[in-house]
């Protein structure tokens, strides 16, 4: 089977979609499969990515093929808009002159690269479309101010969207909400099939037996770490957080930050502005490091804010999970991490503005080790029954056997 996978971003960088789209090409390719990878030489972090200087780990059998885009980084809309549509030119031409797919999997890295994925099909109709939706757009422009809801602009992107929903043979997404809102604006009868597979992490890198040692960065740290790990973006909200910090100041709780983001500002000036001690902020690591991040933690802390239920679906979950990690979540009821929490009593769940509800699960996961003991079993069984490759990897293997119509292009 000839598979594309087409994503702004693939490892060396850090970025989240290009671990999970890496994890799939390889397996794929294990397979026997022919898998060709579009990505964009630039960064998540902006600048040029380490490419092909650290590509050595890569598996070879994986054809990567890395496009220039200008590398204007994060900082401003205008620069992300200049990086996407540099990507999504150069993704389309690679596609519309390249060889014949059987599949092209397209991502949301940048928002509208699917565009690529339905011009191949358009030229090479034997060709299947499935979209792997990590967040969805319009509607995430338009929860985070960037387009007015209802504006020309959204009504524009919207019957774009849907125009490309019409040609697409399948979508993927992370949780039923992210599925429900993907395929809410596309008409029934040209609506295509869907379905819902979370992402994951390898169980390569989370073995059962593993004892990670804990990073340098927990030096000078002591007592119970409640950790946020990865992107604290638009959709991730503070103020629930920084004011249970301010409960906690004087307790022997820290709160530790290790990543980035364009909520990072605020959550520190939120901390300098109530004088805490007990919030400590660093950068981003190396993907290969996150287990050691994650092995000094006593639980993995996250936030969705309500706006963004069925836009994203926080992945910092998997990795909590996979080292048995208890939960400490401030969103929304229906995301992919309150259905985890629910189907395997491996954490709380509170709403955003409850701070009581928050102070109170950090202050019983440190006061009762039984309690954070059985969570943390619950926490690596969920990861073993569905936040594994071991469990979504086979989900794709059979979405593709059922997408993916065998025989030659009638048109070629």
């Amino acid at each position: 089977m000839r598979v594309a996978i087409v994503n702004l971003f693939y490892p060396p960088d850090l970025a989240a979609s290009a671990h999970f789209a890496r994890s799939l090409a390889e397996h794929r390719a294990g397979l026997g499969d022919d898998v060709t990878v579009i990505c964009g030489k630039g960064s998540y972090l902006g600048g040029r990515s380490a490419a092909p200087l650290d590509e050595a780990g890569l598996d070879p059998r994986v054809k990567v093929v890395r496009l220039w885009t200008p590398a204007l980084g994060k900082a401003t809309a205008a620069r992300r808009l200049g990086d996407y549509l540099a990507f999504l030119a150069g993704a389309t031409a690679r596609l519309a002159f390249g060889p014949r797919q059987d599949v092209v999997i397209a991502m949301t890295a940048p928002p509208y690269v699917l565009t690529a994925a339905v011009v191949h099909k358009i030229l090479h109709p034997g060709a299947r479309v499935i979209l792997w939706s990590q967040d969805v757009y319009p509607d995430a422009v338009e929860e985070y101010g960037t387009v007015r809801r209802g504006g020309l602009a959204s009504r524009i992107l919207r019957a774009v969207q849907r125009w490309l929903l019409r040609r697409t043979d399948h979508v993927v997404a992370l949780d039923e909400a992210m599925l429900a809102r993907t395929l809410a604006h596309v008409e029934p009868e040209g609506r295509p099939a869907g379905s819902v597979i979370p992402n994951s992490e390898p169980v390569a890198l989370f073995p059962s037996d593993a004892s990670p040692p804990r990073w340098e960065g927990y030096e000078g740290l002591d007592g119970f770490v409640a950790l946020y790990l990865g992107n604290l973006g638009f959709g991730h909200p503070t103020g629930t957080i920084a004011e249970a910090a301010t409960r906690l100041d004087t307790e022997d709780v820290t709160f530790l930050f290790v990543g980035g983001g364009v909520r990072y500002p605020e959550m520190a000036a939120a901390a300098r502005r109530r004088g805490l001690s007990d919030v400590v902020l660093h950068g981003y690591v190396p993907k290969e490091r996150t287990p050691n991040v994650l092995a000094g933690a006593d639980c993995a802390l996250i936030s969705l804010g309500d706006g963004s239920l069925g836009i994203m679906s926080p992945c910092k979950l998997h990795g909590g999970l996979a080292l048995g990690i208890p939960v400490a979540y401030v969103g929304p009821v229906g995301s992919n991490v309150d259905r985890a929490i629910q189907e395997y009593a491996c954490g709380f769940s509170v709403r955003q503005g409850d701070v009581d509800g928050l102070v109170e699960a950090i202050c019983r996961l440190r006061d009762d080790p039984a309690l954070a003991s059985e969570m943390s079993r619950n926490a690596r069984k969920a990861f073993e029954e569905a936040y594994s490759d071991e469990q979504t990897l086979p989900q794709f293997d059979r979405l593709l056997t059922e997408v993916v119509l065998p025989g030659p292009d009638p048109g070629e």
